[in-house]
């Protein structure tokens, strides 16, 4: 893997650089490496990751103290000592190799008799791809996902209808099963689930003749998502027991990933949506009205007579909608004033008489 760049260099500003030095680096970065302009991915996607770090302070404090490690998704980041391993999410599992068993033995729930947690589903994880429009206003996505679904026939119980439970003999009830063990250290009695109820301590008078007493049985499923407006790229909605279904208990969890197309025109910074805007030196210096494209359509704007290059506007309510308000961020235009490069005689001779006019201020404005 390929070390990565400081993110000063990466925004081509100082470590002293100001919070609006760093936005402004950001815009002019975003808008030179956007894919949809020609720009490379991999460079933008580096310049949003910088961004994201410089632009807090606390994360920027980090930072400038421990470098990447300190502004990963370690422990040094969220506080959690088993966060993960190089910005990945590990999760410990023991499966059948009898360490989840000592473990509860130890804590008081290996024994016979003891409660059983219930089975539950495993969680599932997909992804959607929703243009930046959809991200602002929100939309609704059909999922069809091929997942364990409970039997139809019986309806999970693993039993064929008219036939009921009974306790299993293997276990008793209880759902597990204790073998002895000599070590060096004496008998280490060990409790495991039982493989004949797989730990329900139930087992049907009769399986059923559609699952064959699994409980469930694949199938193609049709889930709505409701997208809500103002969700950001890289979020993650949950959908409670929209997963695998498993014999007697609940289904899983259903994690839905959510990546948002980059936008020809428009970059976003929170609930700030972001664009720019070119015009002539003489508008600028006139003043004048022009057409800026925002999500809600074109707006007409007026530029005030002596405009800079690279002066904010600000349109309000033409952002993106807080996701637990009503309310609606801004639309920030930034002007940039266009220098002709090419002259005509009579414009260059303009131009002149206008240097000539007496003006003590640098440049024409």
């Amino acid at each position: 893997m390929a070390e990565k760049r400081d993110y000063y260099e990466v925004l081509g500003v100082g470590k002293a650089a100001s919070a609006d030095e760093i936005k402004k680096a950001f815009r002019r970065k975003a808008v030179e490496l956007h894919p949809d302009r020609g720009g490379d991915e991999e460079k933008f996607k580096e310049v949003n990751e910088a961004y994201e770090v410089l632009k807090d302070p606390s994360k920027r404090q980090r930072y400038d103290q421990f470098g990447h490690a300190g502004v990963g998704s370690s422990a040094a980041s969220d506080g959690n000592p088993f966060g993960g391993f190089n910005g990945q999410n590990v999760n410990f599992d023991f499966g059948d190799l009898g360490l989840g068993d000592i473990f509860s033995s130890f804590f008081g729930g290996g024994q016979p008799g003891g409660r059983q947690r219930q089975a539950r589903g495993s969680d599932v994880e997909t992804r959607i791809e929703i243009s930046f429009e959809e991200a602002v206003f929100g939309t609704d996505v059909n999922l069809k996902l091929n997942l364990e679904d409970t039997c139809s026939h019986c309806k999970g119980t693993t039993a064929e209808p008219g036939y009921s439970l009974k306790t299993c003999e293997t276990c008793g009830g209880s759902g597990q099963v204790v073998t002895a063990t000599r070590t060096i250290f004496g008998n280490i009695q060990q409790a495991s689930i039982c493989p004949t109820c797989r730990g329900t301590g139930k087992v049907p008078e009769k399986v059923c003749t559609v699952c064959h007493g699994k409980g469930t049985e694949r199938r193609t499923q049709n889930v709505q998502l409701k997208v809500p407006a103002g969700i950001d790229d890289g979020a993650t909605i949950r959908l409670r027991e929209h997963g695998e279904a498993v014999a007697n208990g609940p289904k899983g969890d259903l994690y839905v990933h959510v990546r948002v197309k980059a936008h020809k025109y428009f970059t976003r910074e929170g609930d700030l949506i972001l664009s720019e805007e070119h015009i002539g030196m003489v508008e600028a210096a006139l003043g004048t009205e022009i057409n800026v494209d925002t999500v809600d359509g074109k707006v007409r704007m007026k530029v005030p007579a002596g405009t800079q290059s690279g002066t904010d506007f600000k349109l309000s309510s033409h952002g993106v909608p807080h996701i637990r308000s009503e309310s609606r961020g801004s639309h920030i235009v930034t002007i940039t004033v266009d220098t002709p490069t090419k002259l005509t005689r009579q414009q260059k001779e303009l131009l002149e008489q206008f240097a000539k006019g007496g003006s003590k201020k640098r440049g024409l404005f």
